[in-house]
């Protein structure tokens, strides 16, 4: 759970800050009320909500809030990090109030999350909306041809998503990315245009770097293999004891995207090249590369032994302990357990044997899966539309993603929009703190990231980051791939080949690392990846590409 909570807790850099609307009005509200109950000018949208002027249907308003002259109330199915009890978040609490519209929760704990939501699938027990449900491609073209999820372009054209139709029409390619081949969109996406990191990135620990005098990063894969050989053969923890692991992993799920960039590898599954060309990443001579070199450093013990069996917690306690040389997280400190410092620093991607290398694969500045949904069973998607489009504003992300103003932060001018920071009221760490205001925490939730969002709240470590990413990362980067969908019955056949090629790939890889299955046998597994139906993965969306 901290893992997921630290990831995505990193609301001053770069994730993505969203904002959420709920709130609470009774059915027998009078017009002094609503009126009472609108934000100020310059914290909501254009417009009133007076009948005629904004332009209502079945009691809900274009404009303005409320959003509807009647409560409603919808039922929610999401992700939950177990931080806080949504009911009590002050976030929800004061959007319920703003909109009219009361939530009632069907949350999940994170990890078995995917599990139930595929059971609402198949029961049709289904909530009213999905948020930070991780809605994939295939589920949206499957689940929106079924007619359970609900096509949103038609409330967005209708007027009820002002916010999120003027990104689009700034950013046509984002509609068309989350656009399924029917036309319509099931989903809407996280949208950050100044993303940089598309997965956690790696970190080496400076305490290391200093005990051992390395001034210089590594810059091949060979200089790596020698640092990580001097880490083991050095005691750079200066314990006298033979305790450090130089690099460290969880499944190499946390290792896997940035390492493939040593061989030219954009990500990990499907990706195209800068002709558009799509590869199957696991049958590419770059991810037999990566594969041989994780060998190398396993056979050698300086990749973890326990990689593919530890947990994230067990990770970071080695973290804690000083253990650790070169490891995977959203930040370093949250591995090291120590405060925020610029004494760790990121890793340079490095170069491997294959030319042009490395490359890092950005973050497409939307996220790949959907992160909102509307299901069939919503009595109201007007207003639930009006209620997801408040996320895509600048006031909707500054709430959402920061809580309510007066107790994390505090305008300094607004006008400006410039904040500065309060003391956190418990005495607690701020970033925990906040987990218990909103639940952008741990899970990627729909709406936008806005850099005015945070203009005064940005530490200096903050500012280092951007010059490390500027300097290591940006020039080498580019998207994985676009966001493709596939057709209903190319993406039935897509699902079922990679539902086995997906299982065979993750045994096959723990295999060839830690030498179970020698690298002599390439040609076997590839020829296995084939008669599995890699090369028609590669036909289907390269359809989907050139579409």
């Amino acid at each position: 759970m901290v893992k997921y909570r630290k990831a995505s807790s990193m609301l001053l850099c770069f994730v993505m800050i969203i904002a959420m609307l709920a709130a609470c009005g009774s059915p027998n509200d009078e017009k002094k009320d609503s009126e009472a109950s609108k934000p100020p000018a310059s914290e909501a949208p254009k417009g009133d909500d007076k009948e005629g002027e904004s332009g209502e249907a079945g009691g809900v308003s274009k404009e303005g809030f409320p959003i509807v002259k009647e409560a409603v109330t919808l039922t929610m199915m999401a992700p939950d990090v177990g931080v806080a009890d949504w009911k009590e978040m002050p976030v929800l609490q004061e959007m319920e109030k703003l909109t009219g519209i009361k939530l009632e929760f069907r949350n999940a704990p994170q990890d078995s999350f995917e599990t139930k939501k595929n059971l609402v699938y198949a029961s049709g027990d289904l909530p009213d909306i999905l948020f930070a449900a991780d809605i994939k491609p295939a589920e949206q073209v499957t689940y929106g041809s079924q007619g359970i999820l609900l096509p949103l372009d038609k409330y967005i054209d209708e007027g009820y998503a002002p916010n999120l139709k003027k990104i689009f029409d700034e950013h046509p390619e984002i509609r068309q990315s989350f656009t399924t081949p029917d036309g319509h969109m099931y989903a809407l996406p996280n949208i950050n245009l100044s993303a940089v990191w598309y997965r956690g990135p790696v970190w080496y620990n400076g305490t290391f770097l200093k005990a051992m005098g390395q001034t210089e990063l590594p810059k091949t894969t060979e200089e790596l293999y020698d640092y990580l050989k001097r880490v083991k053969e050095s005691d750079p923890n200066g314990n006298g004891k033979a305790d450090e692991i130089p690099l460290t992993s969880v499944k190499l799920d946390d290792l896997r995207m940035y390492f493939l960039g040593f061989w030219g590898i954009y990500n990990e599954k499907v990706y195209a090249d800068k002709e558009n060309k799509v590869h199957y990443t696991p049958q590419e001579e770059g991810y037999k590369g990566y594969l041989t070199f994780l060998n190398r450093l396993w056979k050698e013990e300086l990749l973890d032994h326990e990689t593919f069996s530890q947990t994230n917690e067990q990770k970071k306690a080695k973290g804690k302990n000083q253990q650790l040389a070169l490891f995977s997280d959203y930040f370093p400190y949250f591995t090291l357990d120590e405060e925020p410092s610029q004494n760790n620093p990121l890793m340079t991607p490095v170069a491997s044997e294959i030319a042009g290398t490395p490359v890092y694969g950005k973050h497409p500045g939307i996220s790949a899966n959907g992160t909102f949904a509307i299901t069939s069973s919503n009595p109201n998607p007007e207003a639930t539309m009006r209620w997801v489009d408040y996320m895509y504003s600048y006031e909707g992300a500054t709430l959402f993603g920061q809580g309510p103003e007066g107790l994390l932060w505090q305008y300094k001018d607004k006008e400006k929009k410039e904040k500065e920071w309060l003391p956190v009221p418990d005495g607690s760490e701020r970033e925990e703190y906040r987990g218990k205001l909103t639940p952008n925490y741990g899970i990627l939730t729909p709406g936008m990231h806005s850099n005015d969002v945070n203009i005064g709240l940005r530490s200096e470590f903050d500012l280092w980051i951007d010059k490390e990413n500027e300097e290591k990362l940006v020039p080498i980067s580019k998207p994985p791939m676009r966001n493709v969908y596939l057709n209903n019955e190319e993406q039935t056949e897509a699902s079922t080949l990679l539902s086995d090629l997906d299982t065979y790939v993750k045994q096959m890889e723990a295999k060839f690392v830690t030498g179970q299955e020698p690298l002599e046998n390439w040609d076997k597994y590839v020829a296995q990846l084939k008669k599995m139906g890699s090369d028609r993965i590669v036909e289907l969306y390269q359809s989907a590409v050139d579409r």
